[in-house]
């Protein structure tokens, strides 16, 4: 059964390119929203196995969205998958306690890798 993932992101086109990196592959998009506050209502209901998340989106940023979600579901695997590649974005996104982090434009080995290890719990 593949490993349902949640992607975050206000960029129809991202969602789209993550679903096609993932063809083929043990993982599936099982849900996309176009904001933080849409992520963390969905998440109980669509309980992804693992979330890509972007940091630059209207209203609740990535950050602050992935922030949320760990908050009230501390078990959950996020991702992040942004242009922002900046050490203290980083530092941030790992502070918070977020599994990964890819940079824009994301290819296909480097989102599954982070993928598997945001779920090998590495």
């Amino acid at each position: 059964m593949a490993k349902r993932v949640m992607v975050v992101d206000d960029s129809r086109v991202q969602e789209v390119q993550i679903r096609k990196l993932l063809e083929g592959s043990d993982y599936e998009v099982a849900h996309y929203c176009r904001s933080g506050e849409d992520a963390l209502a969905v998440y109980d209901e669509v309980k992804p196995d693992v979330v890509t998340m972007d940091i630059i989106m209207p209203g609740m940023d990535g950050l602050e969205a992935a922030q949320a979600i760990l908050e009230e579901y501390p078990e959950a695997k996020i991702v992040m998958v942004s242009s922002l590649a900046y050490d203290d974005t980083f530092n941030e996104a790992k502070a918070i306690g977020t599994k990964g982090f890819i940079s824009k434009p994301v290819g296909q080995e480097e989102l599954l890798a982070a993928l598997d290890q945001a779920l090998s719990g590495q």
